[in-house]
């Protein structure tokens, strides 16, 4: 609601020291110096300081975007197949693909995946015919295993119950594949299909939020609501796939978090952050005034957390602190014979078909109470291993070779490793989980986790 106040008091974020250099900027950032005797503009409103309201400083920011991301784009594999591909159904399954891959995991780390799993699996119908372990041995490494059973899962719902075609907008996407939620949708029915329809992932939302010095936690739903009205009120009509690509590229490539490369922004004189870093403020004045709401916006920056002017552009985004990962210790038992081939082979079970690894094969491992001693923990892996294998087990018998940490994203994960060599072969329980012997090579083309590869 506007408020009177005295001229004199009313101070912007953008407007400059008399002794600031001065650059040319756009309606986002108006001029700091004002005609002596002018009026002081009235206070801005959230939806104009925290959204992109001028039609012209659009069209201006998407042809900015464009013509920069038509120069200076990645060469990407999806990107060529989602260009060249003339078949609509490979066109947006190459792009599924990349997506599900893509989720917090590199590019640099997707790509030789990606162009291995196109290669064995190019349509969804072959995807369709491969079983999960064939699945989950080629995604060993990527991490998050239950994207890949999702994707497996939703091929052959295409395949069987939607005659082979992919829905072709983001909302029958997100309705109809299982594994497919809003940020997936919309990237594969815009890229793929030329839907104009926004997409919000963790690099828009650094782009987006320092493009209007959006300080409020940007993991909360009202911040986020936002951010998709935002977006799908910036894609550009004509190019809504490769806008989107484009916002993400600026995201991943330019505006990075810790060092953001300002200076080669195509879309810097758009930036309210830089805008701000520039002109600072000539005397200190609390940052929740910046919208004009005298800290109602639920927008801004929380008074507890000022502008910092050390952090300029990187002030934004502000998120909430991460929880810890909780702590939780394995007991792994790498057991070893002597192969026909007079190699060494070792035993693998397989997890169960749901939770953390689901369908991965490991060494048999049973969990462990935190602060147990050596020779307790031996005790609970030998009865682990006696109720499995049918067979006595002495826990003396266990040698201990060392600790394996691997960091999950919710789990700091300590495998407590012992190795048993075995004379023959063991009798297992039928009731247990699959299992097999494998050699050193089998084990790395198994579907085993990263862990267990540093397990071994």
């Amino acid at each position: 609601r506007p408020r009177t106040r005295s001229a004199s008091t009313r101070q912007w974020p953008c407007r400059a020291p008399a002794s600031a250099a001065v650059e040319p900027r756009s309606p986002s950032c108006p001029d700091p110096a004002l005609p002596a005797g002018a009026p002081a503009p009235a206070p801005t409103s959230p939806p104009a300081l925290h959204r992109f309201s001028d039609p012209a400083e659009i069209e201006a920011l998407r042809g900015n975007l464009l013509a920069w991301y038509d120069r200076c784009k990645r060469d990407l594999p999806w990107r060529a197949l989602a260009a060249t591909e003339p078949d609509a159904d490979r066109r947006g399954y190459a792009v599924w693909v990349s997506e599900i891959m893509l989720q917090q995991t590199q590019v640099a780390t997707v790509i030789d995946y990606y162009n291995r799993w196109m290669q064995k699996w190019p349509t969804l119908q072959a995807l369709a015919q491969a079983s999960l372990e064939e699945v989950n041995e080629l995604w060993a490494g990527l991490g998050y295993y239950s994207r890949g059973k999702r994707l497996q899962e939703a091929a052959r719902k295409v395949v069987c119950e939607l005659g082979g075609h992919m829905p072709r907008t983001a909302e029958a996407l997100q309705k109809l594949l299982p594994g497919v939620g809003r940020y997936t949708a919309g990237a594969i029915a815009s890229i793929s299909y030329g839907q104009a329809t926004g997409v919000v992932d963790g690099n828009v939302i650094r782009v987006l939020c320092r493009l209007r010095c959006i300080g409020a936690d940007s993991s909360s739903p009202a911040v986020i609501d936002r951010l998709w009205d935002m977006a799908n009120a910036l894609v550009d009509r004509s190019r809504p796939g490769d806008f989107n690509q484009a916002l993400m590229e600026l995201g991943a490539t330019v505006c990075v978090p810790k060092a953001p490369l300002c200076g080669e922004c195509p879309v810097k004189q758009h930036c309210r952050a830089r805008c701000r870093r520039l002109f600072g403020k000539p005397t200190p004045v609390p940052d929740v005034e910046d919208c004009g709401e005298f800290g109602d916006c639920s927008l801004c920056p929380p008074a507890t957390e000022p502008w910092d002017s050390s952090l300029g552009v990187t002030n934004f985004p502000r998120k909430a602190a991460k929880k810890q990962p909780r702590a939780m210790r394995t007991a792994t038992c790498v057991l070893e014979r002597r192969g026909c081939r007079g190699g060494p082979e070792y035993l693998i079970v397989q997890r169960p078909s749901s939770g953390l690894l689901a369908g991965l094969w490991e060494f048999p491992s049973v969990p462990l109470a935190q602060d147990l001693q050596e020779e307790k923990e031996r005790e609970v892996l030998a009865d682990h291993l006696q109720a499995w294998m049918g067979q006595p087990v002495a826990a003396k018998g266990l040698r201990f070779i060392g600790e394996v940490i691997h960091i999950f994203s919710h789990i700091h994960q300590t495998y407590v490793v012992y190795s048993l060599p075995l004379d023959g072969d063991v009798t297992l329980d039928p009731a247990s989980s699959p299992s097999r012997w494998v050699t050193e090579e089998e084990f790395h083309a198994s579907a085993v986790s990263t862990a267990m590869k540093k397990v071994l």
